[in-house]
């Protein structure tokens, strides 16, 4: 991270909070006095808020002077921050004779001021500092920031009551007052106790006419995950992200020093196993600040606070008083002091939270080594003797590991675990497994629980399960070694079988497809066919999974008409359909074929029968996909919502082939053009996306960001790249980096991406994956336009460049002849298959009509965007043989969907071809007088709420507004869609001063 990251970070999230600051400014300029009292806790932004304000107001002409409050206690110096002011003021030419003659400022600056005596000669300086403002204001435009007013001492706190009474200054004697002044204050919110000096006065200043209340609540989270980002220099892992963000709760200092923190730790750490657990302990400088509030208690509330933080977050009343061993009337009376303090909230049921996670842990941390372990102890105790209830099992379990009892902590952890299993939380139930594992060597054999079949082995196995349906496959596997390395000579063949098809199938979901296949084949080869039996089944089952990846196919149908006939024969009814899904892909037309799409939907309602929900989600995924693969989008679109519910309920969003249809639910959204809504979608699946989804989340985010000229697209898709390999991250980053080479006119560089995607796609296999075909045709536009001289630097070496298109075409050729099952790929492989025909017909021989023309109607099965570019490409062919009319047909309809879409390169491009061609122009755009009206506020930089002020309609019309224009303009952002408006002569540049 850079030295200055913190004192330059940018300001994320406050657009609505600058917006209303801004207004009031301008307003002020205008001569309408104002005065705003921002309001928020310590560290959420307030003085970063406010300097932007005063770099904005600066750039317009405006003085900026601030003021600043110290804590110096009950000995504060009087009108600390207005002398302050005052001698920022003194030091400026511009004011020289405004100053000398208001006698306030020698008073104020020479510190006299407190030995005036007597109520007439207090109201003189008021009076006097007032009209001081009002000159200084007619002279220039005037903004005061006062900051940290909680600190304020009694003299500072009269002024500024005195002058926004009066309205904000006058002077007295003038016709027409000028008040081109406004006054910007800041407190902090968690410092107004009850009886804090401050709060009678804000009650006061609230209700005057010129003063309003800004309060500035906590960012959201996924604003916090924008900062944290922007803050440092390199990629962070998603992990570090989150957990920043988890621990800060909206709080941008917090978020801050948390990183600071984190920065060396999260460095060099790989992984989940680093990732997640960096820096647990709040960072020394930030807890030192979270516990001065914390000393200023009287020892009974710190007490309290102390056995509170080792509840945790929240505690209930009689829990806490009987922990701290304190009678009701003590206990309530501390809890009114940390009440009071905003230390502690007061909820619901009778229960107490810390205000902050962090001051909780500053707290905890702060605790004896002993201290903490009694009261660990007590919680433990008070707990098991309500009882055994299964909502208090993690609590316990935490407890009593916290105060060494072990076993006891053990049997709580199992416990835990178990009522998280009903509950559908896998990523709970893996924690209170992994931490069950290890306290298992430490629990003497005589006082481990009970229960049959319960041994490491199988503990660690139940563990992978519930790290697979949490997300995070690298997780099982690692977990499921642990178990096969646990597996000795003498073990059970059937455990050892079993261990070896687990492991076999966690590796398949991260994509390891041979060492899926090795250990599947070991774990077939140990378990005899004869007698028939569940564990050989299952076995079978993952192998024929495993072998279909490796292009085993003709041994994968064997296996699985054999498992098929052993599960009929035991009743095994989630085998059966997990062995159904196999064959639908193996065999006759494939999974889009009517005969397989029949049995996948068999295969569903046989594990909804078993109640095997993960063989249900499997079904389901290839169902959706086999509609996908056919070219009908509309109609896997209620299979996906079928199968994400069914996942929501059973608690498996996270699972591998949930991922997998909430990915293709957003390409679907994508690919038909419904971009907001899918950027929606994916917004939404991203609070609850595991960080092993982050492919399958940002993917299409990301096609949308490329389409319509997000610079960012790049850096998003390479950080798909960092941490354990990810299959989906991979497909993707392949995708956008390889296409935005290819638009920069350096196909050298795409072909890169190419060859790097599918090799660790293919995964030392020797079938291509299927978006080879796409990325050859990417590639090979790349070529086109090099050779075309459509980019600078044109390569006169065309003979290479023909060679290796030959070898792309070839590749795309082989590629789209068959799918991940052998066969001729779908509409989607057909038509990027059209497309690299026409891009190498193009490096060949020049532009094809023909061959674009084929191009453009394979893409009409359901792809807008790419129809759209093709359009473009066919439209260039028809100019080159002097099918003008054709070709001004073709730019229209591809203008049309760009303007829609907002796709602001391929809109220039159409643009340009249009200019160069001279096709005739396209229909002008067709704004309503209102829209204009907007149009012509947003090119003087106006926000949605000046707007909405200006033109008597709410900030949300207007935004409507404005999001109608970008649409009509095909413009990605304001500024674009101004550029596009004056190069269109929608409307006329301004003169200076006209706005």
């Amino acid at each position: 991270m850079s030295q200055t990251a913190f004192t330059t970070s940018p300001l994320i999230g406050r657009d609505e909070e600058l917006a209303r600051l801004t207004g009031v400014l301008e307003r002020a300029r205008g001569g309408e006095a104002r005065a705003v009292l921002l309001a928020g806790d310590a560290g959420v932004g307030k003085t970063r808020l406010l300097d932007e304000v005063a770099v904005r107001a600066t750039r317009t002409g405006t003085t900026v002077v601030t003021g600043h409050c110290v804590d110096l206690g009950d000995v504060g110096l009087p009108y600390l921050p207005f002398t302050e002011i005052l001698g920022v003021l003194a030091a400026d030419e511009r004011f020289t004779g405004v100053l000398a003659a208001h006698p306030a400022v020698d008073r104020l600056l020479g510190g006299g001021a407190d030995a005036v005596g007597g109520p007439d000669a207090r109201l003189r300086l008021f009076e006097d500092v007032a009209g001081l403002l009002a000159d200084l204001a007619a002279v220039a435009p005037l903004l005061l920031v006062l900051e940290d007013l909680h600190w304020a001492d009694q003299s500072s706190r009269d002024l500024l009551r005195f002058l926004l009474s009066r309205g904000v200054p006058h002077r007295p004697g003038a016709g027409t007052p000028d008040r081109r002044l406004a006054i910007l204050a800041s407190y902090r919110a968690d410092d107004l106790h009850r009886r804090h000096p401050l709060r009678p006065l804000l009650a006061e200043l609230v209700r005057l006419p010129a003063v309003e209340r800004l309060e500035l609540r906590p960012l959201p989270d996924p604003q916090v995950a924008r900062l944290v980002r922007a803050l440092e220099d390199q990629p962070l892992p998603e992990a570090v992200v989150r957990g920043i963000v988890a621990r800060a709760e909206g709080n941008a200092f917090y978020a801050q020093e948390l990183l600071a923190a984190a920065d060396g730790d999260a460095s060099g750490a790989s992984g989940a196993e680093s990732a997640g657990e960096y820096a647990r302990g709040v960072p020394s400088g930030l807890a030192e600040l979270l516990l001065i509030r914390v000393e200023q208690l009287p020892e009974t509330a710190q007490q309290v606070l102390r056995t509170a933080a080792v509840a945790g977050r929240r505690v209930e009343h009689d829990l806490l008083r009987d922990a701290a061993g304190l009678p009701e009337d003590g206990l309530e009376a501390a809890l009114r002091e940390a009440v009071g303090r905003q230390l502690l909230v007061p909820g619901d049921g009778g229960t107490y939270a810390f205000r902050h996670a962090l001051t909780r842990e500053a707290v905890y941390a702060d605790l004896l080594p002993g201290e903490r372990s009694r009261l660990h102890g007590a919680y433990a105790r008070l707990l098991t003797a309500r009882g055994r209830v299964p909502e208090t099992a993690a609590e316990r379990a935490h407890h009593s590991r916290e105060s060494h009892d072990l076993p006891e902590a053990l049997a709580a952890c199992l416990e835990a675990a178990d009522h998280a299993r009903r509950l559908g939380a896998p990523a709970e139930e893996l924690r209170h497994l992994e931490t069950a594992l290890d306290l298992w060597p430490s629990v003497p054999v005589p006082v481990r629980p009970e229960s049959e079949g319960l041994d490491r082995i199988t503990l660690t196995l139940r563990a992978s399960a519930a790290a697979a349906h949490a997300g995070d496959g690298h997780r099982a596997v690692a977990l499921t070694r642990a178990a096969l390395a646990g597996i000795g000579p003498d073990s059970d063949s059937e455990l050892a079988a079993r261990v070896r098809y687990t492991l076999a199938g966690n590796l398949l979901t991260v994509d390891s497809l041979t060492a899926a296949f090795r250990h599947s084949s070991e774990a077939l080869e140990m378990i005899p066919a004869e007698p028939p039996s569940r564990t050989w089944v299952w076995a079978a089952a993952t192998h024929v999974m495993a072998a279909r990846q490796v292009g085993q196919d003709e041994t994968a149908l064997r296996v699985a008409r054999r498992a098929l006939a052993v599960a009929e024969e035991l009743g095994l009814r989630a085998a059966r359909a997990d062995v159904l899904i196999s064959l639908a892909g193996l065999e006759g037309g494939g999974r889009r074929s009517r005969e397989g799409l029949e049995l996948l939907r068999r295969a569903r309602e046989l594990a909804r029968a078993a109640e095997d929900a993960p063989v249900e989600m499997r079904a389901l995924f290839n169902l959706a996909m086999g509609a996908f693969e056919a070219g009908d989008r509309q109609g896997c679109l209620p299979v996906l919502a079928e199968g994400l519910e069914r996942a929501r309920r059973a608690g498996l969003l996270s699972s591998a082939y949930p991922l997998g249809m909430r990915y293709l639910q957003l390409l679907v959204l994508y690919s038909l053009g419904h971009w907001e809504e899918c950027l929606r979608a994916a917004a939404e699946a991203a609070a609850t996306l595991p960080p092993a989804g982050a492919g399958c989340a940002t993917g299409p985010v990301l096609y949308v960001a490329l389409g319509r000229g997000d610079d960012s697209a790049g850096a998003r898709a390479r950080a798909l790249l960092d941490g354990p390999f990810d299959w989906m991250g991979t497909l993707v980053a392949g995708v956008v980096l390889t296409d935005i080479a290819s638009r920069q006119g350096d196909p050298d560089r795409a072909l890169g991406h190419l060859r790097a995607t599918t090799g660790a796609l293919a995964d030392g296999t020797a079938r291509q994956p299927g978006v080879t075909v796409r990325l050859a045709a990417l590639c090979l536009a790349g070529i086109a336009d090099r050779t075309a001289g459509r980019h600078p630097g044109g390569d006169g070496d065309l003979a290479r460049w023909t060679d290796t298109a030959a070898e792309l075409v070839e590749l795309a050729r082989a590629t789209a002849g068959q799918d991940h099952e052998g066969r001729v790929q779908g509409p989607e492989g057909q038509a990027w298959l059209a497309r690299a025909e026409a891009e190498w017909a193009t490096v060949v021989s020049g532009p094809d009509p023909a061959a674009w023309e084929k191009a453009v109607a394979a893409f009409e099965y359901g792809d807008v965007y790419e129809l759209a570019r093709c359009r473009v490409r066919y439209a260039q062919a028809l100019l080159a043989t002097e099918r003008r009319t054709e070709a001004t047909e073709q730019a229209r309809l591809a203008r049309e969907t760009a303007v829609r879409l907002g796709a602001a390169p391929l809109l220039e491009r159409i643009e340009e071809l249009t200019r160069q061609g001279r096709l005739t122009a396209s229909p002008a755009v067709s704004l309503t007088a209102r829209e204009r009206d907007v149009l012509r506020l947003l090119a003087r930089g106006r926000s949605n709420r000046q707007i909405g002020e200006e033109l008597f309609i709410t900030g949300k019309t207007a935004s409507v507004h404005v999001s109608h224009i970008l649409a009509k303009l095909g413009a990605a952002s304001r500024t674009e869609a101004v550029a596009i408006a004056h190069r269109t002569g929608l409307i006329a540049p301004e003169t200076p001063g006209s706005g």
